[in-house]
């Protein structure tokens, strides 16, 4: 078996439109701070991501319709979720039965009240294979379906080649995402490695809005930085959503 040419092929079987292979030594200090030494342990990561349904995203401005809401987190979070749990448990076995160890990070399970975070960043894994860059959202930004891709990662010590390298920004004077959000969580400012989160993104008052939206007996949908952004509406012709490696 050839790890590098078989597991994309894999994981396009399993339902992934994206695949990539992101080298996480540069960026240690960072995941050891979210996961710990545990998680820091493995030098690549393998990502995978499902392409959201465009009918479903652009509903989003309707979210406060119950029906719309229900709709959207069930088919956006729940079955999206699962099946990319389910991709990244096959491909982590697929990785250990070649002798090599993997560990499959949850595609959505929050590890740290504190940080407001999983064990690691998926996006971050999205962003080293060259899949796309971090947005002024703090979202994985592709340039052919925007943010509208949910990822999971599987780490390991496979020594699988990396399919690229973290990409530049494409958002330019773009504000639309900052503009949008109804708690205006973000600062606007562009990604750079070598400042922390908060810098961009007020984690917590999103995580408050969502809780006030359970509390007030509403499904905790949100996401108009997701649907606003001009890389995800422009629904390139031509798309055909195949994995990119």
């Amino acid at each position: 078996m050839d790890p590098d040419a078989d597991l994309p092929v894999q994981a396009r079987a399993l339902g992934a439109d994206y695949y990539g292979v992101a080298d996480l030594t540069g960026a240690r200090d960072f995941v050891r701070a979210q996961g710990g030494d545990r998680v820091a342990g493995y030098p690549r990561a393998v990502v995978m991501g499902i392409r959201l349904l465009d009918t479903l995203v652009d509903l989003l401005p309707e979210r406060e319709d119950p029906a719309v809401g229900i709709l959207y987190r069930h088919h956006t979070y729940d079955v999206v979720n699962q099946l990319l749990d389910q991709i990244g448990l096959r491909i982590a076995n697929t990785i250990q039965q070649q002798g090599f160890r993997s560990f499959p990070v949850p595609a959505s399970k929050r590890s740290s009240d504190e940080l407001i975070a999983g064990v690691f960043s998926q996006k971050l894994a999205a962003h080293l294979a060259g899949l796309g860059w971090i947005g002024k959202s703090c979202l994985l930004v592709t340039p052919d379906h925007g943010p509208r891709v949910r990822w999971i990662a599987v780490l390991t010590d496979a020594p699988l080649v990396p399919t690229g390298t973290a990409m530049e920004s494409r958002c330019g004077k773009c504000t639309e995402c900052v503009d949008i959000c109804p708690v205006h969580a973000f600062t606007g400012r562009p990604f750079h490695e070598d400042e922390p989160r908060k810098a961009r993104f007020d984690a917590a008052a999103c995580d408050r809005y969502f809780k006030g939206l359970e509390k007030n007996g509403r499904t905790a949908v949100c996401g108009l930085c997701l649907f606003v952004c001009p890389y995800g509406r422009k629904k390139p012709h031509g798309s055909s959503g195949r994995v990119r490696k």
